[in-house]
């Protein structure tokens, strides 16, 4: 068994009390921001907070009265895979060679 978890501000929210649950049922997990990496989950991928910042952007065109259709398809430039080699360790598991090798940050 294992959790992953999408990036939505209940999950957000509740970052401790979700990767301290994890740590206790000895859970592996995958989120979608890494800070949830640093604070002790096994691994994340995704594109982080600066790609989302461009909703903010799109709001104000739409706002200033732009209209939706016309605006362009937005997708995010840099996806980070970071593994928490700690994590996995207490967990028993152990992460490929290559897997370490495709990951953008290994926390050791």
């Amino acid at each position: 068994m294992r959790l992953w978890l999408g990036p939505h501000s209940f999950f957000l929210s509740r970052r401790s009390q979700l990767l301290t649950l994890a740590a206790r049922h000895a859970l592996p997990t995958i989120f979608p921001f890494r800070d949830f990496t640093e604070a002790g989950g096994m691994m994340s991928y995704g594109s982080g907070f600066d790609d989302f910042r461009q909703v903010g952007i799109y709001t104000g065109r739409i706002l200033k009265g732009e209209k939706p259709a016309e605006l362009p398809v937005m997708q995010a430039s840099k996806f980070d895979f970071i593994i928490n080699l700690q994590t996995a360790k207490a967990l028993g598991i152990d992460i490929p060679p290559t897997l370490l090798a495709l990951a953008d940050e290994v926390i050791e």
